[in-house]
């Protein structure tokens, strides 16, 4: 696998930086960007073996990273993974909650109510969603992000240059159908974002978000595109919202990652929800 092409490079040599969520599609692109830019990456993801080919691939043209397994909603779990990660690379300097996703339980057959949907039981409408599958995605995604900051801002504590930045989306600004409890979830985690920049802010530790449009991932793949890999109904309307027509590349959410946690360009930036969309908040359908 090639380096990237980053759009600026600000020196991270010496310091280390926590990615979870790391062997996935997006989170995979910001570790192997923040080993370019001379960290050390620690790949927390609950696939070990995904971690650890991203791993890999950072490590073959020279990069320092460590691959740990761990489950995000696991606090022994987590507790085992920052001994590790510090015994290895010493106290983080920047943590990257990129844990989440959506689950097929929590989410609707249709877009929209029509009469019937309240008795029936051969699809899956708002009325039989799965509470455990609704569950699953709120706990993924805002215990996903409150539970690795408890364990990892002890690190951040009063050192220089130290931030968080959360993973959200757009469905926190404008909730999607057919996905309620994801939407809802990004929408706690935006907030959330919010809250701790002020809890953290005398402490020195900048808190902020990145919140993209619309990429292909694994977690979004099957509603985007059917079994022949043709582009389903969702995705002509998602492309007809979306000003730039068309989905975003994983590289193009570097600058905004890069810009937020380089001190020297953000230092007074905090409590941000960074939209990376293609115009898709902007446009209004008309």
């Amino acid at each position: 696998m090639s380096k990237l092409d980053l759009p600026y490079t600000p020196d991270l040599t010496g310091r280390t930086a926590v990615v979870t969520g790391a062997g996935g599609v997006l989170c995979s692109i910001f570790a192997r960007a923040l080993a370019q830019c001379g960290a050390n990456v620690a790949l927390l993801d609950k696939n070990e073996d995904a971690a650890q080919k991203v791993a890999a691939s950072i490590e073959a043209y020279g990069g320092r990273a460590l691959a740990v397994g761990c489950d995000v909603l696991d606090k022994s779990s987590l507790q085992a993974a920052h001994k590790k990660v510090k015994s290895i690379f010493g106290p983080c300097t920047w943590l990257i909650n990129g844990a989440g996703g959506n689950n097929p339980r929590a989410t609707t057959t249709k877009e929209t109510y029509e009469p019937g949907d309240e008795t029936r039981t051969d699809i899956a409408t708002f009325f039989n969603l799965d509470p455990k599958g609704v569950e699953f995605v709120f706990n993924l995604n805002f215990l996903g992000t409150l539970l690795p900051t408890q364990e990892f801002a002890t690190d951040l504590l009063g050192q220089e240059g130290a931030s968080i930045v959360n993973v959200s989306s757009m469905n926190a600004f404008t909730p999607l159908t057919k996905i309620p409890a994801y939407s809802g979830a990004k929408a706690a985690v935006s907030n959330f974002t919010q809250w701790l920049a002020v809890h953290f802010a005398g402490a020195g530790i900048r808190v902020n978000a990145l919140a993209p449009g619309f990429f292909v991932t694994n977690q979004n793949r099957a509603l985007l595109f059917d079994e022949t890999g043709a582009p389903t109904a969702r995705t002509g309307k998602i492309l007809r919202s979306t000003p730039m027509d068309r989905f975003g590349k994983p590289e193009e959410l570097l600058g905004g990652l890069l810009y937020l946690i380089d001190e020297k360009a953000s230092s007074f930036v905090t409590g941000v929800v960074l939209p990376i969309d293609g115009g898709f908040s902007a446009y209004s359908g008309v």
